[in-house]
């Protein structure tokens, strides 16, 4: 029961106190200045409220604290969590410097990492498991700084960033459940709850964004409960489930960070690099957009859950050629869809056109408005 029912009682509870508390925090939002406004660099047209991510913190909060037990390392990471998103609504109402943020950050994922929350050995394909001494420490904060940032950069469309976690917490839900971890399986359903009663408030036109605090705290929790529900256990593909399912906003993050090296500009620098803001410049819609943007997430998603499901080796390492095939094939629609998506963006051969642009001359001829905030 534990690993089952608990997990999607979680999910709808923390769905319903979204759906409830999101007008207020609109409310709360315009009323302390939390608001982001039309800019030359943006698209929207129309100021909107951007604290929606303190609904998806107390939505999450309801059913964590209700249904976990009293694990230090749980308690540290659902306190780091509070802190991160503290942090970061704290950058929506005042705006903070860069480094300042990321100084916060790190102060962040020390707290469960001082409560014992850390990737302590890593179980590799071929290779087995090897511990890593004082490197753990480390190489955790690591890990919740990058994911943070991550899901961070990731929100830059209406429903994009919610839409991508809500299907990347549900997958580590299966998998947490699966492995009998049942703290984060309770914890990744609840995560996956909030993110989708968001999606009412959020998806394309946006009433409201869910802002810095909301994206670092989705990207805190979603780095914990790799970590807690997957990366913990002796499976050789422990390791590699995590970034399988995160494999679109790392290769996103990645793509424009190095792209912003490339070129000499600061690495937290705004630009239009990113696969969405591809997406708009050869013409798609947001909602096509963000559409084909899930649907690839499924994709690696489904890879994942075929990875942990599907027995494709024996107890003693062989190989099972029919479910070897058979997953082969999931990985092989994975890559295609991949594929698909980069020769759509041609991204080699794409000249930048300011979306502003686009988006001016698609609002001239009537056509559906995109809106981001990045």
């Amino acid at each position: 029961m534990t690993t089952t029912l608990i997990p999607i009682l979680s999910a709808i509870a923390a769905a319903i106190v979204v759906l409830m508390l999101t007008p207020a925090t609109m409310a709360l939002a315009r009323r302390v200045g939390a608001v982001d406004q039309p800019s030359a660099r943006r698209i929207h047209e129309h100021p909107v409220p951007r604290l929606g991510g303190l609904a998806i913190v107390l939505g999450f909060l309801l059913p964590a604290v209700w249904f976990l037990p009293g694990d230090p390392a749980v308690r540290g990471l659902i306190a780091g969590g509070v802190l991160v998103a503290a942090l970061g609504m704290a950058d929506d109402i005042l705006g903070m410097q860069p480094a300042v943020k990321l100084v916060g950050q790190v102060a962040c994922a020390a707290v469960p990492v001082a409560a014992g929350l850390t990737i302590d050995h890593l179980t590799l394909p071929f290779v087995g498991a090897f511990d890593l001494g004082a490197a753990q420490y480390p190489l955790t904060i690591l890990w919740f700084v990058a994911i943070v940032n991550i899901i961070n950069f990731t929100d830059g469309m209406d429903g994009l960033a919610a839409g991508v976690v809500g299907i990347g917490s549900t997958t580590f839900a299966i998998i947490a459940a699966s492995l009998g971890r049942a703290d984060a399986a309770i914890l990744a359903a609840a995560l996956a709850g909030a993110c989708l009663a968001f999606l009412r408030f959020n998806f394309n036109p946006a009433r409201t964004f869910m802002g810095d605090g909301g994206s670092m705290f989705l990207g805190f929790m979603l780095a914990g409960i790799a970590i807690s529900g997957v990366m913990k256990s002796a499976a050789a593909v422990a390791i590699v489930l995590p970034l399988v399912v995160l494999a679109i906003p790392i290769l996103d993050t990645s793509f424009v960070i190095l792209k912003r090296i490339k070129h000499g500009n600061p690495v937290y620098s705004a630009d239009k690099s990113h696969f969405h803001h591809r997406f708009l410049a050869i013409g798609w819609s947001q909602r096509r957009t963000v559409l084909a943007i899930y649907a690839w997430t499924g994709l690696m998603s489904a890879l994942a859950l075929a990875m942990r499901f599907v027995p494709y080796t024996d107890g003693s390492g062989n190989w099972n050629p029919g479910w070897a095939a058979l997953l082969a094939v999931i990985a092989a629609a994975g890559l295609a869809g991949a594929v698909y998506l980069v020769y759509v963006l041609e991204i080699l051969k794409w000249r930048s056109e300011p979306v502003v642009q686009i988006v001016r001359r698609r609002r001239a001829s009537g056509d559906e408005v995109a809106t981001t905030k990045r």
